[in-house]
């Protein structure tokens, strides 16, 4: 694979989980010989967190893309606009990461830009399911799920941790209600990373959601969790052995946060085997490998 050129298509403009993704997943290739090339908008935390790592990146124009996606070997996309815009314009074989879990539309625009990519990379079982559900077929899809680093955990002045986000799907009112039921006080935090290293619990309530990259975090820094029983987040928590998954109320999520406070023993063995989990299944390693091998084949 070292002759093998990448080129990577990022639209985010907000550092998520999937763009989290795309630079671990550059840092392994480039460990593996591998070219990778990332093209992002100018001003996006994704583009400027690549080029301060040393990492190949450039503005996302839709000249870059015509011109590079004529050049390169394959062409990732890892967001459905850079899905859209690699289908229009490049010329290589497109591999397209699927990380969100609603229903693919079906209308002919839809039908004809899932039917441009070469392969899809399904961040869960229940993505791969939606993906078939739109007629996709089995050999075209392959399960890599996401990869987080192992944080070490530091346990003085502990906090129980939900993410802050303004995404209406994400449930922060729910967390809100109940940690008043539980009375409990819940940090919102934007340096997960860093919070996460003195969490005593982790609330991820969500609508929907494909795996979860945010819970894995958790659990790689032994961390049990408080989950919402939807999407992929099943595939990530095992109920009632790394965390709780719950119905989206907040009597429930109230419920759930009492049992991890009020045992901390029990607690602190869910974080542990959380921990193991993701060393087992979910590291950085095992995503880079998953998504080698997909190019390997279509690379020939």
């Amino acid at each position: 694979m070292t002759s093998v050129w990448i080129l990577h298509l990022d639209t985010g403009r907000q550092m998520r989980g999937g763009q989290h993704q795309v630079l671990h997943l550059m840092r392994g290739l480039a460990a593996a010989g591998v070219r990778s090339t990332l093209l992002a908008p100018r001003g996006a935390p994704v583009l400027d967190a690549a080029l301060r790592k040393g990492l190949e990146a450039a503005p996302l124009t839709p000249f870059a893309v015509w011109r590079l996606g004529r050049r390169v070997d394959l062409v990732h996309a890892h967001t459905g606009r850079a899905h859209a815009l690699a289908a229009l314009l490049a010329r290589r074989p497109l591999v397209v990461s699927r990380r969100v879990a609603f229903p693919i539309r079906r209308g002919l625009a839809s039908r004809w830009k899932y039917a441009r990519a070469a392969h899809f990379l399904a961040v869960s079982r229940y993505v791969e399911g939606r993906l078939l559900q739109a007629g996709i077929p089995n050999h075209r899809i392959s399960v890599v799920y996401d990869g987080v680093p192992l944080c070490e955990p530091s346990r003085l002045d502990p906090l129980l941790v939900a993410p802050a986000t303004a995404d209406p799907r994400k449930g922060s009112r729910l967390v809100r209600l109940a940690a008043a039921m539980a009375r409990v006080e819940v940090h919102f935090s934007e340096l997960l990373e860093q919070d996460l290293a003195r969490a005593c619990a982790f609330i991820y309530i969500s609508e929907e959601e494909g795996l979860g990259s945010a819970v894995l975090l958790a659990m790689s820094a032994a961390v049990p969790v408080v989950a919402s029983a939807v999407g992929g987040l099943p595939e990530a928590v095992e109920h009632g052995r790394t965390g709780w998954l719950v119905r989206n109320s907040p009597e429930e999520i109230a419920g759930a946060i009492r049992r991890l406070l009020e045992n901390p023993d029990a607690a602190a063995e869910m974080g542990r085997l959380g921990r193991l989990r993701v060393q087992e299944r979910f590291t950085v390693e095992n995503m880079v490998q998953g998504t080698l091998d997909v190019y390997r084949r279509l690379a020939g």
